[in-house]
């Protein structure tokens, strides 16, 4: 399934669907209520409540009080409002490299060749950066430097705490797109200081989407085709593939401390970024990023200010 949180044009509060032949149907309203329309809330409820939509979803059509052409609506982040966002750093070889061979200024640099490749390393981004499909992100005053990284987003369907690898995608209610935007030039002084807070986590640093789609509906392995495009111009093409540590690893990892429902799980970059440029083309207003990853969709994101 094709889960999403929207916004009908028509409509004030946001309600979570099911996608169905270019229809969202809006689960809360088709199900009577029995559904709720928070995206957490019905995670909560677990394999009950994905039963019911999978059942939602197979029975097609329905009133036009509760569907939806995709031009009446706003998709907003599938999970608004995650209780945590656990970013997995360096998780390609590829970007890493990028990264060590960057000629930056010299108050930029840090010790990008010191990184521990026995287990997942990474950094907590604030759920307040969120923001959904076709957003407009106003480029922060206090950066010249904005980068982007195409990444997939692990959400969490149900409590997990040591869970094994074997074990893990039990635990995953799906997959959605999240394009990572860093203001570069404060990550580095960050990290100068063994930190990271404001380069990863202003506001509208984490777009999410456009849809959470559930594991079913993927190949077994999670090996997913990435692609960027900045105005058009591929800038980054890879695949989940080439993670050092895959989606399961991750999950029984970071499950070293409680994982919640909603609680989304970022998979690191491929190489392609612009700060991995001999000259970085950084994201100026004006520019458009698409984020697609195969079997989930497209990520689009403007850049304004």
């Amino acid at each position: 399934m094709k889960l999403a949180t929207f916004r009908p044009h028509d409509a004030t509060g946001p309600r979570i669907g099911v996608l169905v032949d270019d229809v969202m149907v809006d689960l809360n309203a088709r199900s009577g209520g029995e559904l709720p329309a928070d995206m957490i809330a019905f995670l909560r409820l677990g394999e009950t409540a994905m039963a019911k939509a999978r059942t939602i979803a197979r029975a097609g059509g329905g009133t036009a009080a509760d569907e939806y052409r995709l031009d009446q609506i706003e998709l907003l982040a599938p999970v608004p409002r995650p209780g945590k966002i656990i970013h997995t750093g360096c998780n390609f070889q590829s970007h890493l490299a990028e990264l060590t061979g960057w000629k930056a200024p010299e108050w930029q640099m840090h010790n990008w060749g010191s990184f521990h490749t026995e287990h997942p390393t990474g950094f907590l981004e604030a759920p307040s950066s969120v923001i959904g499909d076709g957003a407009r992100v106003e480029k922060p005053v206090f950066t010249k430097q904005l980068d982007y990284e195409i990444e997939i987003g692990i959400v969490i369907g149900r409590e997990a705490k040591n869970v094994s690898v074997e074990d893990a995608f039990d635990y995953v209610a799906g997959i959605t797109v999240f394009n990572d935007l860093s203001a570069r030039d404060i990550q580095a002084r960050e990290h100068a200081n063994k930190m990271v807070m404001l380069g990863k986590s202003f506001d509208g640093s984490c777009p999410l989407g456009p849809y959470l789609v559930t594991l079913d509906e993927l190949p077994r392995d999670l090996d997913l085709e990435m692609r960027l495009t900045v105005n058009g111009e591929v800038r980054q093409h890879s695949s989940t593939g080439h993670m050092r540590f895959n989606p399961a690893q991750l999950v029984s990892w970071w499950s070293l401390t409680t994982l919640e429902p909603g609680d989304v799980i970022t998979s690191g970059s491929p190489a392609g970024v612009a700060a991995g440029m001999d000259t970085p083309q950084w994201l100026q207003s004006g520019d458009t990023v698409e984020a697609h990853v195969a079997g989930i969709g497209t990520l689009t994101t403007h850049i304004v200010g």
